[in-house]
């Protein structure tokens, strides 16, 4: 037999890209818990960054206006861009909320904030292009995949809350296409310091000045989806409220998924430099990731009613940091017991960030040898599902953890507690 026929050539099926695309963890993971919940397994499932409609239902008026404009036949495309009603909303909204000035054509509405950070991608980055951003980090991965862009990767930890300062960032600048950020931070529920932030625009404004002409501008991606979502004293910044000169070079991810737990209503929306908004319109056209037209029509009615989003926002940010206070004290409990567990203090978002230092432990039944080990303990003895840090790119043996509370009811939380203790009382010296 010749060489060449016992050694066939593979021949890929699909695109090369397609091929070696990796599956959200996050959702397969997701996933297999739900399976396992089915089965009668009693499994806490923490791991989406969703929310159970039973106990964070949409705003009503929302509801109500989407059902009006359904009878009310808004059930043709939309425009390209977005509704101009809507859009107007927006515009009024940031500027009333933000402070920050942007246009109804400088805003475009899309189905969610996931196509809008692709096609903020499509848009600036050529293959090659190189991406900079901090992990643990939400799918920034995925994206530079997608399109062929390379990936500058920086693992910062728990001593700056894992958000990248400028002394992170500086290094690297002058290679980057694009900087992605996002504040608050999915998954650690974290928030950049005004003077951290402050730092980051500063390089990006110089380097800028330096390009200026000669090389493509350094962008920045500004994922502010959960800028509502903040808790206590803690305060949203963003980059163009901190340095109006930096409008040409921030395109905003926003959108109503997170502060008005409506993630399957698909209305998200981004704004940025009139010239980039043009180019992702044209993109997200070819594409027709439109938001639906009634949940745009019934998403203005909503927002600009002032006392609806008040009520709702009123109700809704207590609710979340009832439940993340709750876990947190919890753990903190039992961290002054010695037991091998920390965690940070949440700041905003819907998301605790938990470390469990559990490699190398033991049980008369388990030997922990590794993070993954540690995952799947959780699982059958705890009985609780949280996702692991290395699904948002940082190391495999991470031992941080990312805890949702969108399908969180109240009442479980001391069982989520004692269910961490007993697993840790099992533990052999």
């Amino acid at each position: 037999m010749s060489s060449e026929a016992s050694n066939p050539t593979k021949i890929n099926l699909c695109s090369a890209m397609a091929e070696n695309l990796i599956p959200s963890e996050i959702i397969k993971l997701g996933n297999e818990i739900s399976n396992k919940i089915k089965q009668g397994e009693k499994i806490h499932n923490l791991t989406i960054g969703d929310f159970d409609p039973k106990i964070f239902p949409i705003p009503n008026s929302l509801k109500n206006n989407i059902i009006t404009a359904y009878n009310d036949g808004q059930t043709n495309y939309p425009a390209a861009n977005g509704m101009l009603e809507l859009r107007t909303v927006i515009s009024k909204y940031i500027k009333e909320n933000l402070n920050i000035d942007y246009s109804a054509d400088e805003i475009l509405i899309s189905a969610g904030a996931r196509p809008i950070i692709y096609s903020i991608y499509t848009t600036l980055l050529d293959p090659g292009d190189k991406v900079l951003f901090a992990t643990p980090s939400w799918n920034n991965n995925h994206y530079c995949h997608l399109l062929a862009a390379n990936k500058i990767e920086l693992e910062v930890g728990p001593e700056q809350n894992f958000m990248p300062t400028a002394k992170d960032i500086e290094p690297y600048i002058k290679e980057a296409t694009m900087i992605a950020l996002c504040s608050p931070q999915n998954p650690t529920g974290t928030v950049f310091e005004k003077n951290a932030l402050l730092e980051i625009c500063h390089l990006v404004i110089e380097e800028n000045k330096r390009r200026k002409g000669i090389q493509k501008p350094l962008y920045i991606l500004y994922d502010q989806i959960y800028w509502q979502l903040t808790f206590g004293n803690n305060k949203h910044y963003e980059p163009v409220g901190l340095i109006p000169e930096l409008k040409d070079y921030v395109i905003y991810v926003d959108g109503i998924s997170k502060a008005f737990a409506a993630t399957g209503v698909r209305v998200g929306w981004t704004f940025g430099p009139a010239h980039v908004i043009n180019k992702m319109r044209a993109i997200l056209s070819h594409v027709g990731a439109w938001a639906p037209k009634a949940e745009q029509v019934a998403t203005a009615h909503f927002m600009q009613n002032k006392s609806d989003v008040k009520e709702y926002l009123d109700w809704f940010i207590p609710a979340v940091e009832k439940r993340l206070f709750g876990l947190y004290h919890g753990i903190i409990d039992l961290k002054n017991q010695n037991y091998p567990i920390d965690v940070i203090i949440p700041q905003a978002a819907i998301y605790l960030t938990v470390c469990l230092p559990w490699k190398g432990k033991k049980t008369s039944e388990f030997h922990l040898n590794s993070q993954e080990d540690v995952s799947k303990y959780l699982i059958d003895k705890c009985g609780i599902a949280i996702v692991p840090f290395k699904a948002f790119g940082s190391s495999s043996e991470s031992p941080w953890y990312r805890i949702s509370v969108g399908t969180l009811d109240e009442k479980n939380i001391s069982d989520i507690v004692n269910s961490l203790k007993r697993g840790m009382d099992h533990f052999i010296d």
